[in-house]
């Protein structure tokens, strides 16, 4: 915690904390809150099963979140991945956003869809094959 106060320390890519150690966490959510890195219950960072957060994060799991016009970014995978496990990739993540739809929600759910890299143009995606 004093290296990321005093050094500037930020060679992770997520924080996991325990409920009662959310106080101590707490004192530095000035850093790690604008990074993004900060433990979060709904995300699943604040667990009492730290071992099993940890598991689930290196195997690939990737929270998404719809954007006040209710876009959804999410990434897929690298380029490098090749096209196989990009389709498998986005598939799941389609699968995982039709499942979470809200019973109330009437009419057509996914309007439309783009994949793109970080920087480049969109390429439109068929919506209704999910």
């Amino acid at each position: 915690m004093t290296k990321i106060q005093k050094e500037n320390w930020f060679d992770f890519d997520v924080c996991v904390a325990t409920p009662d150690m959310m106080g101590v966490v707490g004192r530095i959510g000035r850093i790690l809150g604008p990074k993004g890195l900060m433990p979060n219950p709904k995300s699943g960072t604040v667990t009492m099963d730290v071992a099993k957060a940890i598991k689930d994060i290196k195997a690939g799991k990737v929270e998404y979140r719809v954007d006040k016009t209710n876009i959804c970014h999410c990434p897929i995978g690298k380029v490098s991945f090749g096209p196989e496990k990009l389709t498998e990739n986005l598939t799941t993540l389609m699968e995982a956003i039709i499942k979470a739809k809200p019973a109330a929600a009437k009419g057509t759910y996914i309007k439309s869809l783009v994949a793109s890299t970080t920087m480049g143009p969109g390429v439109k995606v068929n919506a209704q094959k999910f």
